[in-house]
């Protein structure tokens, strides 16, 4: 009789297995917010795509995911992710809790045009190319918290060209910090680019003016004050998101 129990038992716990494992993708896409849609959808709960996601009304691409199962042991969410449009692509191992107030990106490798119209943070009729290729990247309640990389904007233009920089995060305590450079063109930065927990940034630095430089952004940039014996102005911008 108890190995009778003990078979049936076995048997249940098999099917419930095979039904987790079984699980269709369309099960918990049809369970996203109104704000995201995801269609046509194919896979498993465990490794499945969307053909195409739109959030809030904007084409975002198309996303596969496989989801690492042991790390539901230790209370966390965790998978890789590989969204890629036209333009752009996002991978990178995605970690979070339960209820998504800690969210950890590991091994982040992007890239997407620098548009307004795709994130609200970036400054009005900027244009340019972006890239970042991050090891470590923590939020708590949407606050960055902490980021271990390196993040370019390349062929920035903002009614003038203004150049290509890049701000490398080494991972330090704190706020996150991390140390502008220029790549080239018409400005010469040197800073820093320090996230606070507002959240937003704080930019504080020198610039000075390149030998291309457009005439009406050197008289700009005369605004700034005395330039020091290196021909550098001292800037400071800090904004809230």
């Amino acid at each position: 009789m108890k190995r009778t129990i003990l078979l049936v038992c076995l048997a249940l716990l098999a099917f419930a297995v095979m039904l987790v494992v079984k699980l269709p993708a369309s099960w918990v896409v049809a369970r996203l917010p109104p704000a995201i849609q995801c269609a046509p959808v194919s896979g498993t709960l465990w490794n499945g795509s969307c053909g195409s996601v739109v959030a809030n009304g904007m084409p975002v691409g198309r996303l596969n995911w496989k989801l690492h199962a042991m790390r539901l042991f230790s209370g966390k969410l965790s998978a890789h992710v590989d969204l890629q449009r036209a333009d752009a692509f996002v991978r990178g191992d995605v970690e979070s809790s339960f209820d998504q107030s800690e969210v950890t990106l590991r091994d982040v490798d992007a890239a997407l045009p620098i548009d307004p119209s795709i994130a609200r943070q970036f400054p009005p009729n900027l244009s340019g190319k972006g890239t970042a290729k991050l090891q470590m990247l923590q939020m708590e309640k949407g606050i960055i918290t902490a980021v271990r990389g390196r993040v370019e904007g390349r062929d920035l233009v903002q009614q003038y060209p203004l150049g290509s920089f890049a701000v490398t995060f080494p991972g330090n305590e704190g706020e996150p910090v991390g140390q502008i450079e220029s790549l080239g063109g018409p400005m010469d930065v040197e800073g820093t680019l320090r996230l606070t927990r507002e959240p937003g940034f704080a930019v504080e630095g020198t610039v000075a003016p390149g030998a291309d430089i457009h005439p009406q952004l050197a008289r700009q940039l005369e605004y700034l004050g005395s330039p020091d014996e290196r021909g550098r102005r001292p800037f400071s911008v800090a904004a809230t998101f």
